[in-house]
């Protein structure tokens, strides 16, 4: 199985990058799973529809050039899984014939559009709002969790 994350903007803390980079280590027992980055826009703090739409565009058209395979939004209008369900919904996934799925997160203002659109799959993970450096690693803690899950090996509930 091959993973992409593909996000936007950089991670800058340092406690984030520890904690990619320990779930990366654990999840390439499973799979094989890459980090497609792409530059986020400055954006004000205040924004009009237009402006931020503007900028969500822009966002998503470098994001498209990395969705590849199955594509799973993380969209907070998506459908919310538990952690069973995820590993569930995963291996249905690949029994369906994708190899590579590519979970895509969005900047601080959300996906635009066009990511939404080719999107094969939205998923919510909360109807609360997280930082899009801490849901990289949610996203790839919940991953490594749903393969623990579908080997049915033993994981801290």
């Amino acid at each position: 199985m091959r993973i992409t994350i593909a996000c936007v903007g950089r991670i800058k803390e340092k406690f984030y990058t520890q904690a990619i980079e320990e779930y990366l280590k654990r999840l390439s027992a499973y799979a094989n799973v890459d980090i497609f980055q792409v530059e986020d826009e400055k954006a004000p703090e205040s924004l009009s529809p237009a402006q931020e739409k503007q900028i969500k565009d822009k966002e998503a058209s470098r994001l498209l050039k990395g969705l590849k395979g199955y594509v799973i939004a993380l969209d907070i209008g998506g459908k919310m899984l538990d952690s069973v369900e995820l590993s569930d919904f995963i291996e249905n996934t690949l029994s369906r014939g994708a190899s590579h799925l590519t979970f895509v997160i969005g900047g601080s203002l959300g996906l635009g559009e066009e990511v939404l659109k080719r999107a094969d799959y939205r998923l919510s993970f909360s109807k609360m709002t997280f930082p899009h450096q801490l849901m990289r690693v949610i996203l790839l803690e919940q991953l490594y969790r749903s393969q623990r899950i579908s080997h049915n090996q033993p994981y801290h509930k």
